[in-house]
């Protein structure tokens, strides 16, 4: 997929340790459109390459709006963001894309865990166009944690959205059991924020009785994994016969890269997807939090960048 050159034409300081980028493009013209829920992988300075969510009206295509969270323990996404990227810096972005898209529904309940905000907020101002019946839930450490508060308290949908501070009384903190009781065919569940907190929303609502199809998430980063016992073991390429050991300390992506076979990686922790490959044979281990538990069970595609293997070889589809 071709590159966009864009412009960073606003960065605004939103609350405590998170940012938000305003990108144009550089000639003027329009972006390409994009769905709530959608995201953009933007290319910073030292090669890296990190993925950030849509904030701004999906309608707009004169601009794409990003925020981000400055993250302690960051691989250098966020830190070149708040500290490398400047007003007037030009940048190589991709298409937005979606793995996180509204289905039509009755009803629609949304839960935004800090930075998590960024594509909940998107299909807050989606949902209020469209009339839909919706409801939004906000939760931060605190008020001055909580980016795009006096946007969302000026918008058209301010009265459904609920905001909870884990610094503030039990009155106001997020009730999450009594929110998603009696679950109805008709209404979707979507949650976004760290992994702690999709967890706990999620695992609430499969208590509650909802059905997996109406429950729809999206990590922000991945959860640690326990690497002790990895071992390593064999991939072969299927296009051309060869095989490489992947040892204990090393990625696929890693092995492969220093013997010249290219796979695309963009967030290297198994959330974008950027990397999936076919499995012709063997048994992944799944380390992602993108592929779905149906298609974690089918074993025919993994993400290379940090899953690994089972069996003592696997056959890429490369």
């Amino acid at each position: 997929m071709s590159q966009l050159t864009v412009k960073v034409v606003n960065k605004v300081l939103e609350a405590v340790d998170i940012v938000s980028l305003e990108l144009a493009s550089v000639d003027g013209k329009q972006l390409p459109p994009f769905s709530a829920g959608a995201h953009i992988d933007i290319h910073l300075p030292g090669g890296i390459v990190r993925q950030y969510s849509l904030l701004n009206d999906s309608a707009e295509q004169h601009r794409y709006i990003v925020g981000v969270l400055k993250d302690p323990e960051s691989r250098g996404g966020s830190v070149a963001v708040h500290d490398k990227v400047n007003v007037g810096d030009i940048l190589e972005i991709s298409a937005p894309k979606n793995h996180f898209e509204l289905v039509h529904a009755k009803r629609t309940l949304l839960f935004a865990g800090g930075i998590g905000v960024t594509p909940i907020l998107c299909m807050a101002r989606r949902l209020s166009q469209t009339n839909a019946d919706f409801e939004m839930h906000y939760c931060t450490r605190s008020p001055d944690r909580t980016a795009f508060e006096k946007d969302i308290k000026a918008s058209t949908f301010a009265d459904r959205v609920h905001f909870h501070y884990d610094s503030g009384d039990e009155a106001q903190k997020l009730n999450l059991k009594s929110l998603v009781a009696g679950p109805q065919d008709g209404t979707h569940l979507y949650v976004c924020g760290p992994t702690g907190f999709i967890d706990y929303v999620v695992n609430t609502a499969k208590e509650a009785g909802w059905a997996a199809g109406n429950v729809h998430l999206e990590y922000f980063g991945a959860a640690e994994v326990d690497t002790s016992g990895d071992t390593s073991f064999e991939v072969k390429i299927a296009s051309t016969g060869k095989s490489f050991t992947v040892p204990a300390d090393k990625s696929i992506t890693q092995v492969l890269d220093e013997n010249g076979v290219f796979v695309p990686v963009s967030c290297e922790e198994g959330v974008c997807g950027t990397c999936l490959v076919r499995v012709l044979e063997g048994e992944p281990e799944h380390r992602d939090l993108y592929l779905t538990d149906a298609e974690h069970a089918a074993n025919d595609q993994m993400t290379p960048c940090c899953s690994r293997s089972k069996s003592p070889v696997l056959v890429l589809d490369i």
